[in-house]
């Protein structure tokens, strides 16, 4: 199925639907704005329907576009799929807590797949958080910037957290232009070029696994990842929303994601929730297992558990 005949399931900021003219009049002020100042202008780029309206031929005309800027930027050969879900396919992520020792591999694997921002920003989709076991899980006395020299430490636990990948998403509902959906396959996805940045989506999520590029992404060439997807980790401009989309340039050619392939206690465990034999059904249906902020009633696709 190809991503762009997705359904649109966005809500406007405080509306029930979506102002068609609101997007088109931000584009033409941005245009004057950088005409007036002289700046280089990408016509194409601000006047261009949002990705789920493209016919199949101007999506491949787009992501040959980007597969050319990107290889001149970064000196190599770079590829963008525009790969849509699998019929019968419904991702589902599963993080055993018992086992996890709070490394941080999965961070910096995800940074090097993803082509997130090294330094100026530094951003990372993944954040974990180290917490007491006499308080058990209580996001009040957890410390993301946790320094240990070793880990696990005595008397810690650890709890990583990115997109929920939610069924009921209230930061889709919030966009305004409908820059962001949810694709047939449980995977919450962002249109780059149609982000305006206004942040609606970053105050709706109620897991912070949303994050804005303040400033010119600091990629370097040599850390560039050149496979990339057009929805997932291709690389992000200033001035947009991004986050976790359960490695989509990976997932939908049959891999794992890049925090489940380098984790090396096996805390963390990825498949397809519609088959009964798969390795995240399996988890579901033998251990203690829940979703985290459950009260919301936003049912994630992102499960916790405990092996013992």
């Amino acid at each position: 199925m190809n991503p762009m005949n997705s359904s649109n399931n966005s809500g406007g900021c405080g509306s029930e639907a979506v102002d068609p003219g609101r997007r088109d009049v931000l584009k033409f002020l941005a245009v004057g704005a950088a005409m007036a100042s002289g700046a280089a202008c990408d016509l194409e780029g601000f006047f261009r329907k949002s990705f789920r309206e493209l016919s199949p031929a101007d999506v491949r005309r787009m992501v040959t576009g980007w597969e050319r800027k990107y290889s001149r930027k970064y000196g190599k050969t770079v590829t963008v799929s525009e790969t849509g879900p699998m019929a019968g396919v419904k991702f589902g992520y599963g993080l055993d807590l018992s086992r996890c020792v709070g490394c941080r591999r999965c961070v910096y694997a995800c940074v090097e797949e993803n082509n997130q921002s090294r330094k100026e920003p530094q951003i990372q989709w993944i954040r974990v958080l180290e917490m007491d076991k006499v308080h058990g899980i209580d996001l009040n006395h957890s410390d993301i910037y946790y320094d240990a020299a070793e880990v696990p430490r005595p008397g810690k636990f650890y709890m990583p957290i990115q997109c929920q990948q939610c069924d009921d998403p209230p930061c889709v509902k919030t966009c305004p232009v409908g820059a962001t959906w949810k694709e047939k396959d449980g995977i919450v996805v962002i249109d780059y070029d149609w982000c305006i940045g206004c942040r609606c989506c970053m105050s709706a999520c109620p897991y912070g696994a949303r994050h804005f590029n303040w400033a010119e992404p600091s990629l370097p060439a040599e850390e560039m990842n050149p496979k990339t997807h057009v929805l997932g980790n291709r690389p992000r401009p200033k001035g947009v929303v991004e986050k976790c989309t359960f490695c989509i340039q990976r997932t939908r050619e049959g891999m794992y994601p890049a925090c489940v392939e380098i984790c090396p206690v096996g805390a963390r465990k990825f498949g397809n929730l519609l088959d009964p034999e798969s390795e995240i059904r399996q988890a579901m249906d033998t251990k203690r297992v829940f979703v985290l902020k459950e009260e919301l009633a936003t049912h994630p696709s992102f499960f916790y558990f405990y092996a013992t």
